[in-house]
């Protein structure tokens, strides 16, 4: 795990016990600090009593606490003068939860693992940090990222809002050119939490409308994001993929010397390129691309990343492909933003929609729907999207669940068509989150007989 002697002696509120607030509490241990820890889930805080009472760590509370020692209290309820922060989950909303207003009161920063990790940055061994924000293609962005330098023989890991919680890791051992590279995926609510993380590399997708419940109008949104580059010094890399609007802005605010603006249309050789193909994936390439020349990685090493890249479950996934018929897993897609350029990716799509929508409309899918052969509804945005494609002239079964989707849209598909599951909608309403969707989907199409 990730220790550092800034941690050592200072006292902690860790609120949240899944799996980042538990690689935290455990870090900040190791390195000396002490810790009061708190989940609203009893069971949460007894797997943690019981793990540290059985190393003999002192586990009662009060102001005796020592170096090392964990006790369990909600910081809403207790004193927390003197504590170097509260650390939360990404998923606690600062805007509706009162343990922002309860740390202010006593001058108590809320902060979260990536701020804990920039300020272990100084006791690691020599590396660099990659930086990923935006509202679609962090993930897929971050993952190729990561394999380029791979393929380069570049020491590397990811973390953040991708993989294993980043304070759990083991720090990088520098290549023979003394270095290693980090590369983080980072949401706008990770990015709220963070306040002196010097990305060597920052990097902005896009901005489109999200996560509006968590800030004040798409202006409060798009300034999380940018606060990304605020945090870079001056002499390090800004790479922005400047397609939209409200990306183009940001770029226009950044020092021209350190930044590298780049275009989806940019990309040449995509059709080499399997796992990353479609209009999304043009931009995602010509990030990465841009982040390994800032990196020093050959023109060889990226080409063979990007023709060696195995993709994402769940982002554009290649399930299976029976009686050929090709069955495509995009479950990742939560909003019409990230479906529509895997629409643009085939020219002939039976569409399995739906689930908890975000918005009233599939306006950013339309450019595409003359891609679309047929769509199959499912969950609470079913009736809104059937009514939605059947105005565009597009045939509709309102399926419901996902296992009945798959199931029509294997009937009526033919060989060279593709069956895709793009939903543009959280996963909600019927699942515990993409992930599940996506396996449910998986599955489906495994006990398809055709």
């Amino acid at each position: 795990m990730i220790t550092s002697s800034a941690f050592d002696g200072k006292r902690y509120a860790v609120l949240g016990l899944a799996r980042s607030g538990l690689a935290t509490v455990e870090a900040l241990l190791a390195s000396g600090a002490s810790v009061t820890a708190w989940d609203s889930n009893e069971a949460a805080r007894a797997a943690l009593r019981d793990r540290h009472e059985a190393e003999g760590a002192f586990v009662g509370g009060g102001p005796g606490l020592r170096r090392g020692d964990v006790d369990f209290a909600d910081p809403l309820t207790i004193d927390l003068t003197g504590y170097a922060a509260v650390v939360v989950s990404p998923g606690v909303p600062l805007n509706k939860h009162p343990i922002a207003a309860r740390a202010a009161s006593l001058g108590v920063p809320v902060i979260g693992d990536i701020e804990l990790f920039a300020q272990a940055r100084a006791d690691l061994p020599p590396h660099k940090v990659v930086g990923i924000t935006g509202t679609n293609g962090k993930s897929t962005t971050t993952a190729l990222i990561k394999h380029i330098l791979e393929t380069a023989g570049v020491p590397t890991l990811m973390g953040g809002n991708i993989g294993l919680p980043i304070m759990g890791r083991d720090p990088l051992t520098p290549n023979d050119q003394g270095v290693g590279v980090y590369v983080l995926e980072l949401s706008s609510y990770q990015i709220d939490l963070t306040f002196s993380l010097d990305c060597d590399v920052a990097v902005l997708t896009n901005i489109t409308p999200d996560h509006l419940d968590r800030y004040d109008g798409f202006a409060g949104y798009a300034a999380s994001k940018e606060r990304l580059f605020a945090m870079q010094s001056a002499d390090h890399v800004a790479v922005i993929a400047v397609d939209d609007d409200p990306s183009r802005i940001i770029a226009s605010h950044l020092r021209k010397g350190s930044l590298v603006p780049v275009h989806a249309a940019d990309v040449k050789g995509q059709a080499a390129w399997p796992a990353l193909q479609g209009p999304h994936n043009a931009q995602n390439a010509v990030i990465a691309i841009a982040v390994a020349f800032a990196l020093g990685i050959s023109k060889d090493a990226i080409a063979s990343g990007l023709a060696t890249y195995p993709g994402l479950p769940h982002r554009m996934e290649r399930i299976a492909e029976k009686g050929g018929i090709l069955f495509v897993n995009d479950s990742k897609a939560t909003n019409a933003t990230a479906t529509a350029p895997a629409l643009g990716a085939y020219p002939k799509i039976h569409w399995i929609l739906g689930g908890l929508p975000k918005t009233d409309d599939l306006d950013d899918c339309a450019s595409y729907f003359d891609h679309v052969l047929a769509g199959y509804t499912i969950g609470q945005a079913g009736p809104m999207y059937a009514r939605i494609l059947t105005e565009a002239g597009k045939p509709v079964t309102e399926s419901g669940t996902l296992d009945q989707a798959v199931k029509d849209a294997a009937a009526a598909a033919k060989p060279g068509e593709v069956v895709m599951l793009s939903p543009a909608c959280a996963s909600f309403d019927q699942f515990s989150d993409y992930e599940a969707r996506g396996d449910a989907f998986r599955r489906a199409v495994e006990a398809l007989v055709l």
